[in-house]
């Protein structure tokens, strides 16, 4: 199976990006592969379809009271991931620029441009692009083969620093302090450094989720179900939640330098104001997530463990879960995770962890990108196990959450699962089209010709039909 494709997360110290898609536990021996790969209709075509892409993207504000976002908004600001408490907020104070480096993907413009222009109309952010060469710039995107990258930073898919510029300035400054979030006064240089020979989604991934931390909150939250703050990384492109966080990071009423009980004075004017649907009575208490939860989930998601110490990890996540009383996304996610790893070993567990985390998914977050995940999961169970018709059902409900989520990769992986299930039930003709749909959204999700060859002859294996 092609490694799935990571993010690091805010603290260079993030787990591996759950947005891939986990079907190996599904897939039948070796003989079924060289069965499969001989057959016309699981092959590349000589000439492969045009690159799809999305069009603008259509947010929904966010559903929780005003009260709950103020505390989202606080914890986001004032604490890093490694649980550093950060004294007062930093920003970006006046316009904000933004500068490419020489030699970045041909993908990487339109979807800066895009995010740029999105920040503009939905975050009220005075922010435009300028030239390389135009002198320092706010946030400078420099790209750069991977490996080079994790030469110098093993875990880092994509990351952001404050103060420097280039990475030249990176390298020359990571034996100081210079580096340190916590202790900017004002944001006035960073740099946001993204792989140039991954594909064109995961550069984008990477522009959302490191642009927006250049900008604004440097914390991810497990509890957001709605956001691209969040370690679980189903969310990859900044959603209405995000905006409004940083609309109000941003307000006229805030500014560098204040510490959190002044922000917490003035978010209930600011949030009022920017959201009225908001102004309603908040939820009940959130309990924090303790580190023993987040270790677990990073034992099971990262790398370096045996697959009997991941599902022991995914395992105690479970129970930590359950012993705090969570019924939100933590507890969702631990089942997931729990799902992902016995796909494998104990098929009976790995369905029903599947089954619970959709039954929370569906509660917290209805018809959202988290179920799609999951449905993808349970299709690819379905289509190995011969339920064709379970495969098309679940893969229908998927697809609409997937193109709202703008997932080109799991997109792309739910078309041939269903081509493949359409394939089985004798509806030849469909099946070929949508299997050439699947390719054309591949070329943006997984890249070159060879990843979008591999994912589909690994799902093409999954069919009793190969």
């Amino acid at each position: 199976m092609p490694p799935c494709p990571k993010r690091l997360t805010r603290t260079l110290a993030g787990i591996a990006c759950l947005s891939a898609l986990a079907l190996a536990g599904c897939t039948p021996s070796t003989a079924g592969y060289t069965e499969v790969s001989a057959r016309h209709d699981a092959a590349l075509p000589q000439d492969m379809p045009p690159m799809n892409r999305f069009g603008p993207e259509r947010t929904d504000p966010p559903s929780r009271s005003n009260a709950e976002i103020a505390r989202d908004f606080l914890d986001l600001s004032f604490m890093m991931e490694s649980g550093r408490p950060i004294e007062r907020l930093s920003r970006f104070e006046g316009p904000i620029t933004v500068a490419v480096a020489a030699g970045a993907p041909a993908t990487l413009g339109a979807d800066l441009d895009r995010l740029i222009a999105r920040l503009r109309a939905e975050a009220g952010l005075d922010i435009r692009r300028v030239g390389a060469g135009d002198g320092p710039a706010g946030i400078t995107i420099e790209t750069l083969p991977r490996d080079r990258m994790q030469r110098v930073v093993p875990q880092a898919a994509c990351f952001v620093v404050p103060r420097v510029s280039s990475w030249g300035e990176f390298r020359r400054a990571r034996s100081g302090g210079t580096l340190d979030w916590t202790t900017l006064q004002t944001r006035e240089r960073v740099a946001v450094f993204i792989p140039s020979d991954v594909a064109p989604q995961e550069i984008r991934d990477c522009l959302h989720e490191e642009v927006s931390q250049a900008l604004g909150p440097l914390n991810d939250l497990y509890r957001l179900p709605d956001s691209v703050f969040n370690d679980d990384n189903f969310n990859a492109v900044l959603t209405g939640f995000d905006m409004l966080i940083l609309r109000a990071y941003y307000d006229e009423t805030l500014r560098s330098g204040m510490t959190r009980a002044e922000v917490a004075a003035a978010l209930p004017e600011i949030l009022s104001r920017l959201n009225p649907r908001g102004n309603r009575s908040a939820g009940g208490r959130i309990s924090p997530t303790p580190r023993a939860w987040i270790e677990a989930i990073e034992t099971a998601l990262g790398p370096g463990s045996s697959d009997r110490a991941r599902i022991a990890a995914a395992q105690n996540a479970v129970t930590i879960a359950r012993n705090a009383g969570w019924t939100d996304g933590r507890l969702a996610f631990s089942h997931f995770a729990l799902g992902r790893l016995t796909l494998s070993s104990d098929v009976e567990t790995s369905v029903a962890a599947f089954q619970r985390a959709a039954g929370i998914y569906d509660r917290i977050a209805p018809n959202g990108i988290q179920t799609a995940h999951v449905d993808m999961q349970l299709a690819a169970f379905a289509l190995s196990s011969g339920r064709a018709d379970e495969a098309l059902r679940l893969t229908n409900a998927a697809m609409p959450a997937a193109t709202r989520a703008q997932n080109a990769a799991l997109l792309s992986t739910l078309l041939m699962i269903r081509a493949e299930a359409l394939e089985d039930v004798g509806r030849a003709s469909e099946a070929r089209a949508v299997r050439l749909d699947s390719l054309a959204w591949g070329r943006y999700g997984f890249g070159a010709s060879a990843a979008v060859g591999a994912r589909l002859t690994e799902v093409a294996a999954l069919s009793p039909g190969g």
